[in-house]
């Protein structure tokens, strides 16, 4: 069984994202590892050079301007690194710029790997996400921000990065088939200091069409990122980071004044987010993929 990484990136520098950490969190399960690099001028290929590991490839791109749609030019860019993955790969291990897999989850994805590999009606692995927002110490956990997505398939090309590459479809737009494996994904992207989350929010409205909801959902008027007007709802994270993460967060010098109690829902959503809370089951998810069930 041969396994490819493969992820995207441009201006890693200028925005700050983990883009290195998230590479090495999954490269010791990885053979080869394919990174597409944006067309950008702040040192990010040079950052990604510096990993120094032989397992790296870089192919260099250049971002679509005319594909603002639904953040479609993500979905270009990562399918650009899945195209450049050889044949010989069985298994394409998705990572973002901004998602690190914990080193605990690495033997049980390996295992999953071999155990799923030969079943035909799985066409990729499911992960659970942790959304982590403000500071290291809380996530969100509101529907707004989804709860798990397939960021590991098999290396056929019919499949497609879809929409803004949150998840994975067929070409011709039919869901894949996945199967929840026993991972989490930790997702970082909104970890910054709140002059750098701005900066990086404004930075990615040229990606999106402006009267999408996606631009409505981030749009603030301060010069800094004001994390508590931003969310409207929080828990307190109990566990542990990633090793790969530990420089990052002990320089963390910002401290937003987040709370675990105060939610911010109108009347509907609080119904539905109880709801979930106590019956564990989100009513109306939109989900990328169709959960295998063993015959």
């Amino acid at each position: 069984m041969k396994v490819c990484g493969f992820s995207f990136v441009k201006n890693a520098v200028r925005f700050d994202y983990p883009v290195v950490e998230a590479i090495n969190s999954i490269l010791p399960i990885c053979d080869k590892f394919i990174v597409a690099v944006g067309d950008c001028n702040d040192g990010t290929r040079e950052l990604i050079e510096a990993i120094g590991s032989d397992k790296i490839e870089i192919i260099d791109t250049v971002w679509n301007p005319e594909l603002r749609e639904k953040g479609r030019v993500l979905a270009s860019e990562t399918n650009k690194a899945f195209e450049a993955i050889p044949a010989e790969y069985d298994w394409c291990f998705y990572i973002q710029g901004d998602e690190v897999v914990h080193e605990k989850y690495l033997p049980e994805i390996k295992s999953s790997m071999d155990k799923y590999l030969h079943i035909k009606d799985i066409d990729g692995l499911i992960m659970h996400y942790t959304h982590f927002y403000g500071t290291f110490d809380y996530y969100a956990d509101s529907r707004r921000w989804y709860r798990s997505e397939i960021r590991i398939i098999k290396n056929n090309k019919g499949i497609r990065s879809w929409n803004d590459a949150q998840g994975f479809r067929w070409h011709d737009a039919k869901k894949l088939t996945g199967k929840f494996i026993n991972a989490t994904m930790y997702h970082y992207g909104w970890v910054r200091p709140p002059k750098l989350m701005k900066d990086k929010l404004e930075g990615s409205k040229q990606y999106w069409s402006v009267n999408s909801k996606h631009i409505k959902t981030i749009e603030q008027t301060a010069p800094e990122y004001n994390y508590v007007e931003g969310i409207d709802s929080l828990q307190k994270f109990e566990g542990d980071h990633p090793q790969v993460m530990q420089d990052r967060i002990n320089q963390l010098n910002w401290h937003p004044e987040l709370s675990i109690r105060k939610k911010r829902f109108n009347n509907r959503y609080f119904v539905l987010y109880w709801f979930e809370k106590i019956f564990n089951y989100r009513p109306f998810e939109n989900k990328h993929f169709i959960e295998y069930k063993s015959r």
